[in-house]
């Protein structure tokens, strides 16, 4: 899999060992290289900050941190450390203690008076807290989150967990996270997206090589990764080579829904989009978007041919859970076409649980993936990626767990997570739109696992290019010039 790689807790601690037992380096070494990437950030960002401020817990972290401290008073800045207690004796982080100390710097108590700063570093615990922060930890993150000056967290924002993006308590709210010898997952997904900032990688150094044998099953999506599967159309392209998708939905009051399905699988490049769904609504969609071929569909009878018809189906915008959905859900999916699944689709599969086409794409939100899974909500944001997993392994299919850093899934372990992406999505409508990207992608070829992260990409790089006049306000529809331009050009959204 391409794309940038996103490892977890136990393989960056697996490097590190190959650069302390293989490489040669020594782990004082490492810290004072990770302290002066950090410096470096710091006043690339920064270059007026006079005044720093580190919080150094008692790990590497800290470590880290006093190095980050005694570079800039070697600078002549003002540094101050406040610390949550002394490192370990014959530790690395004593060692960098003790030569901040040896620079004249002290080091002040977690209840001391709050120093004031132009930028304040977190060097708490990085990757290496496993439980929620208390007493004077968690006094110290809801000071730091208290002040109005930039943060700079080493590694990963003290709170948060590097492996699954979830914080089971106070989380520094960072400015920007300098993270060290490879990118972690947990930075990227969940409750990062509002803690981690602008994330930044730091190599320390280490040579490409020393990832040569590694497994890592999870990327961060690129626009280099998007912009090659999407080359130019060929000169002789007809509509029949960019297939025909069928969105099957809109029960009454829900024609909305099913008609931005069908209009984004047309923006993005379906040859033929074919909508089936409540004879009320088939007016309105007509007058709306004659493109779409709509057809009032009362039954399973009449969706049967239009199913021979399609070479892919997108099926739940709208849907509704009554008998008219229902008879059509199961007619959909007994089709055996490539199929997208979402909203109520997924809910009828969670009361009835078919076995579905070869090429599926699954796309819940995180309380479809509880109902899905039988867990309540907080199970399924304790751990994206092992939600996310389960929902592929258990129904063979590739699934798309959305959210702030929306992760797909294939049914082999693989993930991916998207890096793009806004608040003014969370708006009725945009499951129903990124149903028909999808679908559309299908229908020219991709297969689910392709068509999935491609689609996943489109909708969300539309919704960053459509919030450019702002967030708040941004509704589903405001996504259909965008999609067009980035399904033609995606690297120069």
């Amino acid at each position: 899999m391409n794309g940038h790689p996103l490892h977890t807790i136990a393989q960056v601690r697996t490097l590190e060992r190959m650069a302390i037992d293989a490489l040669r380096i020594p782990g004082d070494e490492l810290m004072r290289r990770a302290g002066a990437a950090a410096w470096d950030q710091l006043r690339l960002r920064w270059p007026g900050a006079r005044r720093i401020a580190v919080l150094c817990g008692v790990g590497n972290n800290g470590g880290d941190g006093y190095v980050v401290a005694r570079l800039a008073r070697d600078e002549g800045l003002d540094a101050v450390v406040i610390a949550l207690g002394s490192p370990r004796e014959g530790s690395e982080a004593a060692r960098a203690h003790a030569d901040w100390c040896a620079r004249g710097g002290a080091a002040l108590p977690p209840d001391g008076q709050w120093p004031q700063a132009d930028v304040y570093v977190d060097a708490l615990f990085g990757i290496g807290l496993a439980r929620a922060a208390d007493g004077a930890a968690r006094n110290l993150i809801e000071k730091l989150n208290a002040v109005a000056a930039p943060v700079l967290a080493l590694d990963v924002p003290s709170g948060l967990d590097a492996d699954t993006g979830f914080a089971s308590g106070p989380v520094v709210r960072a400015t920007m996270t300098v993270t060290f010898i490879a990118d972690k997952r947990g930075l990227h997904t969940g409750v990062a997206a509002d803690v981690a900032g602008d994330v930044v990688v730091d190599s320390l150094g280490l040579p490409k090589e020393i990832h040569a044998n590694e497994s890592c099953d999870t990327c961060l999506l690129d626009t280099a990764m998007i912009a090659a599967v999407l080359p130019p159309r060929a000169r002789d392209g007809h509509k029949g080579r960019y297939g025909h998708v069928l969105a099957v939905g809109g029960d009454h009051g829900m024609g909305g829904a099913i008609r931005l399905a069908g209009e984004t699988a047309l923006r993005t490049g379906a040859g033929l989009v074919s909508v089936a769904t409540r004879a009320e609504h088939v007016t309105a969609i007509n007058a709306a978007r004659p493109e779409l071929m709509v057809h009032a569909v009362s039954g399973i009878q009449e969706l049967q041919p239009l199913l021979e018809r399609a070479s892919v189906v997108a099926l739940g915008p709208g849907l509704g859970r009554r008998a008219w959905g229902h008879a059509l859900w199961h007619a959909a999916i007994a089709a055996g076409k490539p199929l997208v699944l979402d909203a109520d689709g997924l809910n009828l599969l969670a009361n009835d649980g078919v076995a579905l086409p070869a090429q599926a794409v699954l796309t819940p939100h995180p309380g479809e993936a509880a109902r899905l899974l039988g867990v309540d909500i907080e199970a399924i944001a304790r751990d994206r990626f092992a939600a996310a997993r389960e929902l592929a392994r258990r129904h063979h299919a590739v699934v798309v767990l959305k959210g702030a850093g929306t992760l797909i899934a294939n049914p082999g372990g693989d993930i991916a997570v998207c890096p793009w992406g806004n608040p003014g999505m969370a708006t009725g409508g945009m499951g129903d739109a990124l149903t028909g990207v999808i679908a559309s992608l299908l229908a020219q070829g991709f297969d689910a696992w392709g068509a999935a992260w491609t689609g996943v990409a489109l909708h969300a790089r539309a919704g960053d290019v459509a919030a450019r006049d702002g967030e708040a306000g941004l509704i589903a529809s405001d996504l259909l010039g965008p999609l067009r331009r980035l399904r033609n050009n995606f690297a120069a959204a």
